[in-house]
Formats: structure tokens, C-alpha cells, sequence
């Protein structure tokens, strides 16, 4: 299956921006190089995970149990289009599941641990799926049960009992799916995967992403992670969607990294891990990082020294942690934001050495830009446009929404009407809203999502500006800022907030003072607040702020 257009394929491979290479084509490389190399290393706490003993792979080993498995796919009736359905930790069997995917031409669409029978069921009719990969044991749970209760037409494989690692080698294998891609057109511009958006306003979007699509990916974060050649990794978020797979997957294989998987954020093992494995380069959530930069005691009981980088994102980092990291502790920290849509920016010592820069900003580039002009920034063109009107804006300070296109961006969303989701240019609409900044304009400043401006009495506000502000807040341990209705002004500012000492929580009073130390204007001060146990969060952890506004309007309701 391609969802590009023949005039796009060729445009793009002309201009050199897409090759003819797969995901599997990248492997073979990696065999030829250095095929007994440590290549995948399961999270140590595997069997309290999924009751099976972690796995050791190298290059050689993922190329042999990739074929087998591709074969068995085959062989059960498979073929090359037919989307597969996979619910699996991050495990061993699912960097597996993608190269054998590659190998015999499926697509594999993966999703959150969390999902449940209603999401299941959803997705799999949408996709009309040949096959359900799933588990029986994950940690406490049997999540093959929510397969049953979905009522998939399809037949689902239990790891362990349908399928599992086979590390016979097969001799006629690769002929066979080499054969059998052959005839089915099987390319660099096949679709290999369709992710899910994370469904922060609604029912998740099917994300369609061929080969080079992913390999654009994975070059450009390579690239600014600086990953080197037998590196060791170690990913700690779902091999489901961008941070995973363009983070982490498409380097390896680019790049010959040796990828380690943790599943889920268990900080005493991921802190172990990186001592352990003597890992180079990871992403770490901001609130961790916070910590640690707060807490130079803490940071000193690690042995931390073959790091050499970590990156992060997903929310708002802190300047001041920057600064701690890197004067301090001697680790680079690269802000990171991307979707599965194709956006991959990221903010590095490079671009932006000034912390409150990195932590907020990040590179301007396209055609209109004469301040970004080498890789990577000459892979994609963005522009920022007035949500109303599409016009283009060019004035520093100017905001409206993130527009971009390129060899990384998608065609459209899988069965869906993309009629606005594209510029008439041919820019996708990210949809998040954006601050044209720098004394030249050369940085965008993330303000937060276009549907999330609260709209205050005619002056509009973005939330995430405050989130940004309140993370520095003594006492909150999670805080995230919304609207909520108000007959005279329209809407107004709420906070709700997690409490870090629930017996002696911040007062919407503290909170009005800290922003107001830090000059915020009057009509962006916050008149509510909220105290919770929990923000709720989408399963990748992305705040979901419409149901922040929900639970606020039901307390103020009583």
C-alpha cells in the first residue's frame, strides 16, 4: 500500500530526500557491517514483565528471527498490505515484529499497552485487520483477554503460545520474501506502519508512514542526538509512535546502536540501566530531570559518566535544569517535539546554546528563513500561518499555527477526510500554535495547541504558557493550566494542580503571586484552582486538558 502520489515520490527522490532503501534494507547493512554486534537488549525486570527471560540480540540474531517470523506470516496466509494489529510491552518481540513487517511487505500498526477491548475493537474494524498480535501476561494482567472481548473477526497469536523468537536460521527464507516483495511492488514508499494519534481531544486519527518517511525521521534525530556508530541507547517510552520509533528504532538501524527497552517508567531500573549498561544517550521526562537537577545529592549517588546526552520533551522544560545539567553535571540536554504527522524539531547546544532559548524555541527553517540552511533544516519547510485567514505571517512575535511539509510529513490520515488538514500549498496543519521569536526571527516558541486558547473577555491566552511558568513552582508536583466558562468574561483561567505535600498545599493565592513575580499580565492570572491526586493524562502521558476543564466545571458545579 503507498499513500503517496507518484508526481510526490518523484519529486522527493529526485531532489535526493528519499532512496530505495526499508527498514529491513537498513538491517542487512547493519549485518553485513557488524552482524555479531549487540544490537537489542531487554529491560532486566523482563520476567516480572511478561514471565519470560530477557533477551541479548545482536544484528544477526534480530535479521534471522525477523525472517522466521516474516515466513510465518507468510506461510498463515499473509500478504504484503495487510495491516496487523499489535498490543505488546516493549519488548524484544516487537523491534522483531517491524523488521519482519518490512521483510514481507505487512503493516504493522501498534498500540498503547493500555488500550482496552473498546479501543481494540475500534481500531481493528477501522483497519479491517488479517491479524492481532498480543500477550497473555503483562505484569499482573492477561491482555490478550481484552482481544476476546473485542470480537475480532480476525485471528489473534498469543506471544509464547503462536508465535515467539526463533533463532533457527531458515536457508531459503530470504529468496522467499525476497520473491514475494518483488511481485507485490513492495518499496521504500510502502507504508510500514500505522501509528495512532494520542487522542487528546478526541477518538485517535490513524497515522499512515511509508519507509522513508521513517528514515527521513530517524536521520534528522540521529542527527541531532549526534549518535555515533555502536552507541548504546535506552528507549523508555512505547515503540507505539514518533518518540519510540524515530527516536530510537530507525537510529538503531541507521546507525548500528546498540537499542536497550524499558517498559514502563520504573525509575529505580531506568536509573539502573543507564549505570548498568553504561548507556550513552536516552530521553528522560522533564519532571525526572527536575529532580535531579534540584537534587545534586541524588545525582552524585549515580554513576552516570558514559553519559553523554538526554533528551526530553512532551512538556516544558526548565532553563534552570538546563543550566544545572550542563554546567554542572556535564550533560547536554536536547529539547525535543515531534508527532507522528512528521514533525521532528529539536532544540540542541547547537542551535540554541542560551538555556532559556533551548528549553522554549526551537530552529525556523524553510524557504523563508536565511537562518537555517544545512542538515537537517534543509529536509523540511515550515511556515506559521493566522489560523483564520492562512495567510502567512512573517513578524517577530507574531503567532499562529505550526505548518509543515517535507520528506518526513504524511499524506493524510488513514479513512478519514483531510480536506483541512492540509494548507492549499500542501503544508500539513500540526494544529499546535507557535510565536515567530529570535532577534531575527529564527526561533518558534511552542505556546501550546491552537483549540487549547482560552479566550478571556476578547484577550486570548495560551495555557501552556502558564504550565511553562507554574513547572518552576515550589510545592506543585504536576500542574497544568485551563479554561472554564464564565457568563460575563466567556471563559477564565484555572489551575489544577498535584499538591507535593498534600497536608500543606499551595493556595490559588501563592500561586496568583508566584506569576505575578514573573510579570505576567493581569488577565492571564488564574482564578481557580483545582487540588488533585492526578492529572489525567492520555496513555502516552500527555495531559488531557479538556478533561481538566471537565473536572473543573463538575467541583464548581457542587
Amino acid at each position: 500500500m503507498k499513500t503517496s502520489s507518484a508526481a510526490r515520490i518523484t519529486q522527493l527522490t529526485q531532489q535526493g530526500l528519499w532512496g530505495e532503501h526499508c527498514l529491513h534494507d537498513l538491517l542487512a547493512e547493519r549485518v553485513t557491517q557488524s552482524a555479531h554486534q549487540e544490537a537489542l537488549v531487554d529491560q532486566p525486570n523482563r520476567e516480572q514483565l511478561t514471565g519470560d527471560a530477557p533477551y541479548r540480540l545482536s544484528f544477526g540474531n534480530i535479521d534471522t528471527a525477523s525472517d522466521n517470523l516474516a515466513l510465518a506470516w507468510l506461510n498463515f496466509g499473509l500478504t504484503a498490505g495487510d495491516r496487523i494489529l499489535v498490543q505488546l510491552p516493549n519488548i524484544a518481540e516487537l523491534v522483531i515484529c517491524y523488521y519482519a513487517a518490512s521483510k514481507m511487505g505487512a503493516i504493522l500498526s501498534p498500540i498503547p499497552m493500555q488500550y482496552g477491548a473498546h479501543e481494540i475493537a475500534h481500531l481493528a474494524q477501522s483497519l479491517d485487520i488479517k491479524l492481532a498480535l498480543s500477550l497473555a501476561k503483562f505484569k499482573d494482567d492477561d491482555p490478550s483477554e481484552a482481544f476476546g472481548k473485542a470480537q475480532l473477526k480476525s485471528p489473534a497469536w498469543i506471544l509464547g503460545d503462536d508465535f515467539k523468537i526463533d533463532l533457527n536460521a531458515t536457508p531459503t527464507a530470504k529468496s522467499i520474501l525476497a520473491e514475494h516483495r518483488s511481485q507485490a511492488g513492495v518499496d521504500a514508499n510502502s507504508v510500514l506502519t500505522i501509528c495512532w494519534t494520542s487522542g487528546t481531544t478526541g477518538t485517535p486519527k490513524g497515522v499512515p508512514r511509508s519507509h522513508n518517511m521513517w528514515i527521513t525521521t530517524g536521520s534528522i534525530t540521529a542527527f541531532n542526538a549526534e549518535n555515533q556508530p555502536g552507541e548504546r541507547v535506552l528507549n523508555p517510552f512505547p515503540l507505539v509512535n514518533m518518540a519510540g520509533l524515530g527516536g530510537f528504532l530507525f537510529p538503531s538501524a541507521l546507525k548500528g546502536l546498540s537499542l536497550h527497552l524499558h517498559h514502563p517508567i520504573d525509575l529505580p531500573i531506568f536509573l539502573g540501566q543507564i549505570q548498568q549498561e553504561k548507556i550513552n544517550y536516552t530521553i528522560a521526562p522533564p519532571a525526572l530531570l527536575n529532580k535531579f537537577a534540584a537534587e545534586p545529592a541524588m545525582w552524585g549517588q549515580f554513576d552516570f559518566s558514559e553519559l553523554r546526552a538526554v533528551g526530553s520533551g512532551s512538556a516544558p522544560l526548565s532553563p534552570a535544569m538546563i543550566e544545572q545539567f550542563e554546567t554542572v553535571y556535564g550533560k547536554e540536554i536536547h529539547n525535543m517535539f515531534g508527532s507522528n504527522e512528521g514533525t521532528c524539531l529539536a532544540a540542541t547546544p547547537h542551535t540554541s546554546a542560551d538555556p532559556v532559548t533551548r528549553a522554549t524555541c526551537f530552529p525556523y527553517c524553510g524557504d523563508h528563513s536565511d537562518n537555517w540552511h544545512d542538515y537537517p533544516w534543509n529536509q523540511v519547510k515550515t511556515k506559521v500561518i493566522d489560523q483564520e485567514t492562512g495567510e502567512t505571517l512573517t513578524e517577530i512575535g507574531a503567532q499562529g499555527e505550526f505548518c509543515i511539509s517535507g520528506p518526513s510529513v504524511i499524506d493524510g490520515y488513514w479513512d478519514h477526510d483531510n480536506q483541512n488538514v492540509f494548507t492549499d500549498d500542501g503544508y500539513f496543519r500540526t494544529g499546535d500554535l507557535v510565536e515567530i521569536c529570535g532577534e531575527k526571527g529564527q526561533y518558534l516558541r511552542i505556546a501550546g495547541r491552537c483549540k487549547d486558547i482560552i479566550n478571556r473577555g476578547g484577550m486570548k491566552l495560551s495555557p501552556a504558557e502558564l504550565d511553562i511558568l507554574l513547572e518552576g513552582m515550589p510545592g506543585l508536583a504536576e500542574v497544568a493550566v485551563c479554561g472554564y466558562a464564565d457568563e460575563a468574561m466567556g471563559e477564565k483561567v484555572a489551575v489544577v494542580a498535584v499538591a507535593q505535600d498534600p497536608e500543606n498545599p499551595p493556595t490559588l493565592a501563592n500561586i496568583t503571586e508566584f506569576l505575578r513575580e514573573r510579570g505576567i499580565a493581569v488577565f492571564k492570572l488564574p482564578e481557580y484552582l483545582l487540588l488533585t491526586a492526578a492529572l489525567p493524562r492520555n496513555p502516552l502521558g500527555k495531559v488531557l486538558r479538556h478533561e481538566l476543564s471537565a473536572l473543573v466545571e463538575a467541583q464548581r458545579s457542587h
